[in-house]
């Protein structure tokens, strides 16, 4: 099979050349979209470290076109010889056998996009306990982006790629339930494993116990709230499960601001106001980060 990988990457470090090196080792391409916006007149800098090879790809002029966009733009450029797309954050450094299970996963036809089960890159945890553990091949109505292995056929299957105007957030979660609406099935092999980063992690106390809590600058809080607020209107009725899943994820993540953001008025107030527009659909450009290009 042959296998494209699209990394995305915005302001990365050196790791990067590392991720694109162990895609290399495994993928028939690489394609890297760099939407680390620069200054005029600056030039650009190389964000693979000096890394050539002719099997890589790189797009970036130095605008930031939202995750969605990048991701479109790379499966622009695949070749007509590529049979499977892998997906592929600036950190995930692919562990040794990874991608060729889950190509091995994609030799039963009936499957279309299949991922790894993601573990914390920081404890080794994985972020689910209990659904789906008790099976190898589990079928899901979505993966997560990094470590995403979709079959080609697949894409043809959601129309438009990556929705454009959610920027960042939920762009892969929209695009998974637009694939299953499609007839796509998707699935988890939890017998993968996949390191994940989710950012800035601090562990704070509360009534006796720890919690780990991601905090996230403010104009993310809006994104996630109104893309995830929108998933919810367009699929309460198709997916009942999974909308009342993540309003509660939602809801927790509001008081988590609330009780341990140490800016939790203006972080709070993106969260209201992502919640208010995902309701009515708007957009609140104040949200849109410095340098990026948005293409909603």
């Amino acid at each position: 099979m042959q296998i494209t990988a699209i990394v995305t990457a915005y302001h990365p470090d050196a790791l990067l050349r590392g991720v694109v090196e162990s895609a290399l080792a495994v993928c028939d391409a690489v394609v890297v979209v760099d939407n680390t916006p620069r200054a005029d007149g600056a030039e650009a800098a190389d964000p693979l470290g000096g890394l050539v090879d002719p099997r890589v790809t790189v797009f970036g002029d130095g605008g930031n076109l939202g995750l969605a966009a990048a991701l479109n733009l790379g499966i622009s450029a695949l070749s007509d010889k590529t049979e499977a797309v892998l997906l592929l954050d600036q950190d995930s450094v692919l562990p040794d056998g990874l991608i060729e299970s889950l190509a091995k996963d994609l030799d039963d036809p009936s499957i279309g996009i299949v991922g790894p089960s993601p573990v914390d890159a920081a404890t080794g945890k994985h972020y689910e306990t209990l659904a789906g553990r008790h099976q190898q091949i589990d079928d899901r109505d979505l993966v997560i982006t990094s470590g995403m292995l979709i079959r080609r056929e697949a894409l043809a299957k959601v129309p438009g790629g990556f929705r454009e105007d959610f920027f960042v957030d939920y762009v892969d979660v929209d695009f998974c339930l637009r694939a299953r609406r499609n007839g796509v099935r998707i699935v988890r092999d939890m017998s993968l494993e996949m390191p994940h980063s989710i950012g800035d992690v601090r562990t704070h106390h509360f009534l006796g116990k720890q919690v780990r809590v991601g905090h996230q600058a403010e104009w993310r809080h809006y994104w996630n709230t109104r893309n995830g607020t929108i998933l919810i209107r367009e699929h309460v009725r198709r997916n009942p499960v999974w909308a009342v899943t993540n309003a509660l994820f939602l809801a927790r993540w509001f008081v988590f601001i609330v009780l341990f953001e140490p800016k939790r008025v203006s972080h709070g107030s993106a969260f209201l106001r992502g919640f208010a527009d995902g309701l009515t659909g708007k957009l609140n450009r104040r949200f849109i980060p410095k340098g990026a290009e948005y293409r909603g």
